[in-house]
């Protein structure tokens, strides 16, 4: 059932306009922070989706996103009978399917050891150590798939749950379906440390929802918002400029009809009045402790290890705000990103550099604050790689089987679901897509996914389009 109001004597919106005139855009712009909330059972209006369906678990969520997609083989499946087998004709186990190059080489072992870590004594390779000591918050998902072996197309996938673009991300369909706590900042927070993935900032866009729920991206160092100082000589003379602007867009709304490029201007240019004092403050990392810093690898030797460091810390800062989906993209650790075409050890060892001290003080310092437990904090890639070699040293894509993992507000840690065949090649046991995990994110949250819908060409759009089950095995 759908959460809608009917009138039996319904208004056009032009006659709307008419009646309400300059204070629509306060209102609609009212609306769109949400600052009532979302209560249980109580519809948000004003284009804000249906609000809670059920009790949430997580208030915010944080993706991280691993461009280029890990080795599965490599991070969170280990498979003996690779290093067994190393060198030999993969051929001779199973039938190679074609990849994205087709420069397939011999079976390739990982070359990381695992371990097993923690009271669950789930294995992590070499490469995650500071992670791995988190392993008991995680449900280690090793079983996703996806429709798609080449990235962009991957992307969209993972972000939108279709391969083509134009689809609303997911940090759109959220923020449209719970709208913001948080008057200062965006519901929707991309921070880009250095790497644009390819498909480009569709992944983060709106699609056919409003504008003003498409992703806002933010830079962990230097100006972290392009324009964030304002140009007039005091706060009165730009005021008097944004109120001169809002009447005119009135005036505008009121002579076509209504559309959604000049509502979302208006919400987005109070929004942008809002974050010239709230953005400094956020992104001012230096009032944070010294073990703070530290812990998150702010003073490494790794550059990319530090800018990693502040998206992650800047994403706990959002968190404690507000925020409601924030996603972080890698660091430029001097290779192609996580896709390793060739050598490998280097590339995945460089990313790994990057990522696992800084996310393994983010469920630190988050489960410290006792923040973790409305957390849901999302790992993943857009696909895995294969378990033979690409050339001599390196891994093509695999769309077959990958890993991620999941943990904080909601989930079952110390948790492993699915399995993959004995070289970790395709899925055997649990296969997943994205549309499974973009449905149990929006059920942590609160949102029946099916319910969550918008009308668009002609029917009610999802995130989870005609696809999705609740994955409840690694739900607390």
């Amino acid at each position: 059932m759908h959460c809608r109001r009917y009138r039996q004597a319904p208004i056009s919106r032009r006659e709307l306009l008419k009646a309400s005139g300059f204070g629509f855009g306060a209102f609609a712009f009212d609306a769109l922070l949400g600052r009532a909330g979302a209560a249980v059972g109580d519809p948000v209006e004003l284009g804000l989706g249906p609000g809670l369906h059920h009790p949430p678990k997580a208030k915010s969520v944080i993706f991280l996103y691993m461009d280029g997609g890990v080795s599965q083989v490599d991070s969170f499946d280990p498979k003996p009978l690779l290093r067994e087998h190393n060198g030999k004709d993969p051929g001779q186990f199973f039938k190679v399917a074609p990849t994205q190059f087709n420069n397939n080489g011999k079976m390739l072992g990982s070359l990381w050891d695992f371990r097993p870590h923690g009271q669950s004594g789930i294995p992590v390779s070499d490469l995650f150590p500071h992670c791995a000591q988190h392993v008991d918050k995680m449900a280690v998902v090793r079983s996703m798939t996806s429709k798609f072996s080449e990235h962009t197309n991957a992307n969209y996938f993972l972000h939108t749950g279709s391969g083509l673009q134009g689809r609303p991300s997911m940090g759109a369909w959220v923020t449209y379906g719970l709208g913001s706590v948080c008057e200062n900042l965006p519901g929707f927070v991309v921070i880009n440390g250095g790497l644009t993935p390819p498909g480009g900032f569709d992944n983060f866009n709106s699609g056919f929802l409003p504008a003003a729920f498409q992703g806002s991206t933010f830079r962990p160092q230097g100006a972290p918002v392009a324009n964030i100082a304002r140009r007039e000589r005091d706060d009165a003379a730009q005021r008097r400029k944004l109120d001169l602007l809002a009447k005119l867009d009135a005036i505008h709304l009121d002579r076509t009809g209504g559309q959604d490029a000049i509502e979302s201007a208006i919400a987005n240019s109070e929004m942008a009045y809002r974050m010239q004092s709230s953005v400094p403050e956020l992104t001012d990392l230096s009032g944070e402790p010294e073990h703070i810093r530290e812990m998150y690898g702010l003073n490494h030797p790794n550059k990319q290890t530090q800018i990693y460091g502040a998206e992650c810390l800047m994403a706990r800062r959002l968190v404690e705000r507000g925020v409601r989906f924030i996603e972080l993209t890698c660091p430029d650790s001097g290779g192609d990103r996580w896709d390793a075409h060739n050598n490998l050890k280097a590339n995945h060892t460089n990313n790994a550099l990057a990522v696992d001290q800084p996310i393994g003080a983010l469920l630190t310092d988050l489960e410290q604050r006792g923040m973790l437990d409305e957390t849901l904090v999302v790992w993943a890639g857009e696909f895995g790689r294969t378990p033979f070699a690409q050339g001599s040293n390196g891994r093509d894509h695999n769309p077959f089987a990958y890993s991620i993992w999941m943990a904080g507000g909601g989930v079952r840690g110390g948790t492993i679901y699915g399995q993959t065949d004995e070289f970790g090649y395709r899925v055997v046991e649990g296969k997943l897509e994205m549309h499974d995990m973009h449905a149990t994110m929006l059920h942590l949250l609160g949102v029946d996914h099916e319910r969550s819908t918008y009308r668009f060409s002609g029917r009610d759009m999802r995130l989870t389009d005609v696809h999705g089950h609740v994955v409840r095995e690694i739900l607390a």
